[in-house]
This record gives structure tokens, sequence and C-alpha cells, in this order.
């Protein structure tokens, strides 16, 4: 697992329910990426790393690249 650059964004998402589904909060990630001055390289190296394994580890390599809250 690559280390991404930290960005100041949140991401708040529900584990529970559809905002919980990986596909959904890699697609919310790489907005808020975007809206903070990412690259499409570094979005797409996010993204793919983020995929490359299991659900946590979507969630620890996005926990890497944003400040992601879950409730």
């Amino acid at each position: 697992m690559g280390l991404g650059p930290k960005y100041e964004t949140t991401v708040v998402i529900q584990l529970k329910g559809p905002s919980g589904n990986g596909i959904v909060i890699v697609g919310l990630v790489e907005g808020a990426l975007r809206s903070a001055g990412a690259s499409n390289d570094e979005i797409a190296t996010y993204a793919r790393d983020a995929m490359s394994e299991d659900y946590d580890h979507l969630l620890a390599v996005s926990r890497q690249w944003v400040d992601l809250v879950t409730v």
C-alpha cells in the first residue's frame, strides 16, 4: 500500500447502507480529491490502490488521502 498525499478535505460516509458501498466511497473520495486540487494522475493512483484489495484496504487507503469520517 503506497502512501498518498494527505489532502485537507473531509469525506463523511455511512458504512451501513448505500454510501458504505466501496464503489460509492471511491467516487466520493475522487470527487473530494478533485475539489481539493489533486491531479488526474493522483486520483487514478488513489483509485487503483484503493480497489486493489479488500474493503478494509479501501478504507485504509482512503484515510491516507482524505479525512474519512464514518457515521
